[in-house]
């Protein structure tokens, strides 16, 4: 670890104070902070690192590793990642290969023990975490947090299973992240009781100042499509000890954009105090969640960034653990290693599938349901619409934009959930992908059966990926960890990514993230209308339909 001094405008956010002075760096922590003039004008600032205080890193298509390539440019220096996603898949394995990659650079990883695996079970996993499982997982130290309980009906219900997992953390004095979209009132208050102290799925500003008044840390999240900044943001001028900053799940041509410094600089804009903002941005989640990452004091890592301003957050260079390890948009140095594909995990072993695998015969039905994807939520809306037939088949209904949407068992070979959904807006074919939240299975949306069937077959053919044809060309990006995460360079998987994006676009998608909304079409936890791979489910009655 190298010495050094560097002066610049200090930010001290415990004392909401900016100052002119010189951090003094030795073995990796801060040695002094000497403050030798008022503010000066025209002077970078040193402030602590930002913290994304939630966030699926298998969302971003990237290995953790790489994740923290594209992230620190932007000038986070920790994450408080749960890897539920992988662990639907591969399990245990699955959790050791993101701890175990995560080990390989500087860069801060503090993973959750998942609590949902399977999610629901309404759906086919690849795996199964018991509560022996997951406390076993809580006893590691790098382990810092129950991952957030999605199954609040468990919660409520008083599930023995779910409540062993809870207990298991509160034993350890680990904290519990919750996932409780839409409950109020007395409900959410049993929810809280059991113990669980975080949500990030506030959909409004009543729910989250509901949930704030009762005790609970509000997360402020604005993903690649679940986006919930505006309706929330507000709430940072009253409650700044109980807000936190995250992104949930962001795709890589995102990521390569920004970071949490992109909600910072969107906070300012909205006339909130630079401190309440840092406070959420860089401190709260290091205190609710007893993370070892310095806070610009003496005696902390030296885990700061340098950035040009307090409004844009343009990130000059992010030091952690006292090392340089990005400067201008770019990292230093070659921290990042690559990983051979051998070397990888993952499940999958199903067939590849024929075009009459997809049809949906008609059975004198008058209206169907239909779910209704909204651009930026991961809610849907519940619809009944008039079908579409043709040749004795319910078939996709481009006039009114009701496209028959599909989940493919990937773990066996199974018969295929088969429905429609709308605000796709596909003209021309199909798109696939094997990242459906949670249980991963193929997931895929198209205008006729054959289109279908070749989109979900280039999936199977990579075993994973996230696929699209069309218009005479077909793309796919192959995602060989898990089918979730590809072991190639992000910046690499984010062009790619955005070119296969601007496909599906050019196919008639009128979605922000065509992919990532698909992907959350099987979010079984999320109301109101979701499909598995066992079918059509309600998800405010918690039953098939």
């Amino acid at each position: 670890m190298s010495n050094f001094k560097v002066k610049g405008n200090i930010v001290d956010i415990a004392k909401q104070n900016i100052f002119f002075g010189e951090v003094d760096v030795q073995d990796g922590k801060i040695k002094s902070i000497i403050e030798i003039a008022t503010q000066k004008d025209g002077v970078n600032f040193i402030m602590p690192g930002f913290i994304d205080s939630h966030v699926h890193i298998e969302s971003s298509m990237l290995i953790p590793s790489e994740f923290a390539r594209l992230a620190v440019v932007h000038g986070t220096v920790a994450t408080v990642s749960d890897p539920h996603e992988i662990a639907n898949v591969c399990g245990i394995e699955g959790v050791e290969f993101m701890l175990d990659n995560g080990k390989t650079v500087p860069f801060k990883f503090y993973f959750g023990a998942p609590s949902c695996v399977p999610a629901t079970i309404f759906e086919t996993a690849g795996a199964e975490l018991n509560h022996k499982d997951v406390e076993a997982l809580l006893k590691r130290p790098e382990i810092k947090y129950l991952s957030e309980m999605m199954n609040f009906p468990g919660v409520l219900f008083k599930d023995e299973e779910v409540l062993k997992k809870i207990a298991s953390a509160h034993k350890l004095g680990k904290p519990v992240d919750g996932h409780a979209p839409g409950l109020r009132g007395d409900s959410v208050q049993q929810y809280i009781d059991a113990g669980i102290s975080t949500d990030h799925e506030c959909f409004t500003e009543e729910e989250a100042l509901d949930k704030l008044q009762r005790g609970m840390k509000i997360l402020i999240r604005e993903g690649s499509a679940a986006k919930n900044f505006d309706a929330l943001i507000n709430l940072l001028n009253e409650w700044p000890e109980r807000m936190m900053f995250c992104s949930d799940d962001k795709h890589p041509d995102s990521l390569v954009l920004n970071h949490i410094n992109n909600l910072c600089a969107r906070a300012v804009t909205k006339g909130i105090n630079i401190f309440k903002i840092l406070q959420a941005a860089c401190i709260n989640p290091i205190l609710h969640y007893k993370l070892d990452v310095g806070t610009l004091k003496i005696g902390d890592y030296a885990d700061f960034i340098i950035t040009e301003d307090l409004i844009d957050f343009k990130v000059n260079q992010t030091y952690i653990n006292g090392v340089l390890l990005a400067q201008n948009g770019n990292i230093v140095g070659d921290w990042v290693k690559p990983v051979d594909e051998k070397d990888v995990v993952n499940q999958f072993d199903c067939d590849f599938k024929t075009d009459d695998d997809f049809v949906y015969p008609y059975n004198n039905e008058h209206e169907i349901a239909v779910i209704e994807a909204l651009d930026g939520q991961l809610i849907t809306n519940k619809l009944f619409k008039t079908p579409k037939v043709e040749n004795g088949n319910l078939v996709s209904d481009l006039e009114n934009d009701v496209l028959k949407i599909v989940v493919v068992n990937r773990y066996h070979n199974a018969p295929i959930a088969v429905s429609f959904v709308k605000n796709f807006n596909l003209k021309h074919c199909a798109i696939a992908s094997s990242v459906a939240h949670d249980s991963h299975n193929i997931i895929a949306v198209g205008v006729d059966d054959k289109s279908i069937c070749e989109a979900v077959n280039l999936v199977i053919a990579s075993t994973g990926g996230v696929a699209a044809i069309g218009n005479g060309k077909k793309e796919v990006l192959p995602l060989p960890v898990a089918g979730l995460m590809s072991n190639k360079n992000g910046y690499e998987v984010a062009k790619s990514y955005t070119s296969i994006d601007q496909f599906a676009k050019q196919l008639g998608s009128t979605l922000i993230a065509p992919f990532m909304t698909l992907s959350f079409m099987a979010l079984l936890v999320i109301p109101h209308l979701k499909l598995s791979d066992k079918g059509l489910f309600d998800g405010d009655e918690f039953r098939f339909i």
